[in-house]
């Protein structure tokens, strides 16, 4: 009995990892991209179990244990790079300006729409004191708990909405050519904005909230994907510097981050520094990098950090940045190919 439930456990794990390489938008075969952790670890255990209680005899148990060592390398390998041991695609700022000209320091916040911890929020704004704020799940309710602090962030940009994808903008700096775009849906909002840092360097940002590929949501990852990438070809034409943000409801090691990563050129910090798991922060066994920042090789890391729960289901991400053209050079260079661009059109002209 123990024996059979051990098989069919691990040929499920197994199976787990597969299906991700069927490239269907379709949810079932998106949502194994997510817990590449928890499968490595579930992998672990079955294979230490197998071997102290029910060691492999016939063909097929050989063939299950086999995959399941195979799954496990595979799994670390893409794992490996978000971990302290991987190279960091952006390096960490040598020096530390004390008026932080070239500095910019963000806080994305998914604040559950449902919540109603505001006094949380402005603790946590106090602490962390940035210079822009993005907050997602936002309604006409969150904006009035909110905008008290308009008084310090005096420049923002809007778009309460009741359906779970409003999202509230305020920035201390000076923002231009600021606006609310609906990339793929009427009522799914993104944002973009020039924000103009204290050194007078001016840096485009793009703000997204995608619908996840979940049945209670939407059952595909196509707008979910198209949108992703048509920001990563806007980032792509950039003449300056560009920061994309937000909870992009999709793993950092995913195949359409992955290909957002390499069609726009942008960097991850969290590459070589750790997994930051944002989301869920009422249950820690099902935890993802969900919530993300990606800059241009132009940029340094000066910090980033998980910051704590405030009722909301996701972690606020606090991440500070310094714009350093000269870290170029030593920022890891992404390398597309014509089959990624291949593919990123397809995806970006798919119809929803």
């Amino acid at each position: 009995m123990i024996h059979d439930i051990l098989f069919y456990i691990s040929l499920l794990v197994i199976l787990s990892t597969i299906i991700p390489f069927i490239r269907h938008d379709f949810w079932i075969f998106r949502i194994f991209e997510y817990p590449r952790l928890q499968k490595l670890t579930l992998n672990i255990l079955l294979i230490a179990i197998i071997l102290c209680f029910s060691f492999p005899v016939q063909t097929k148990d050989w063939l299950v244990f086999a995959g399941l060592f195979i799954n496990m390398f595979y799994l670390s390998y893409l794992i490996f790079p978000f971990t302290v041991l991987g190279k960091k695609q952006i390096i960490t700022s040598i020096r530390i300006d004390a008026d932080g000209r070239h500095n910019l320091k963000i806080l994305i916040a998914n604040v559950y729409q449902e919540n109603r911890q505001s006094g949380d929020y402005h603790k946590l704004i106090a602490l962390c004191d940035p210079d822009v704020i993005l907050m997602v799940e936002t309604n006409k309710w969150w904006q009035e708990e909110m905008d008290s602090i308009q008084n310090i962030y005096t420049h923002q940009l809007k778009a309460p909405l009741e359906n779970t994808y409003g999202m509230l903008l305020y920035s201390k700096l000076s923002l231009s050519d600021a606006k609310v775009n609906y990339l793929v849906k009427s009522d799914i909002p993104s944002m973009e904005a020039i924000v103009e840092l204290r050194s007078g360097q001016k840096v485009k940002l793009f703000c997204l909230h995608p619908e996840p590929p979940v049945p209670q949501e939407n059952p595909r990852s196509t707008e979910r994907d198209k949108e992703i990438l048509i920001v990563g070809a806007k980032a792509k034409e950039s003449n300056i510097p560009v920061i994309v943000m937000g909870d992009l409801n999709d793993v950092a090691w995913s195949y359409t981050t992955e290909l957002f990563g390499k069609v726009s050129g942008l960097l991850d910090p969290r590459r070589g520094r750790g997994f930051f798991n944002s989301f869920n922060a009422k249950y820690w066994l099902l935890r993802f990098p969900l919530d993300h920042i990606f800059c241009s090789t132009d940029f340094t890391l000066s910090s980033i950090k998980r910051l704590a729960s405030c009722g909301s289901d996701h972690f606020p991400m606090c991440v500070d940045l310094k714009y350093n053209p000269s870290a170029e050079m030593e920022n890891e260079q992404l390398e597309v190919s014509k089959e990624d661009f291949t593919i990123a059109k397809e995806k970006i002209s798919a119809d929803i």
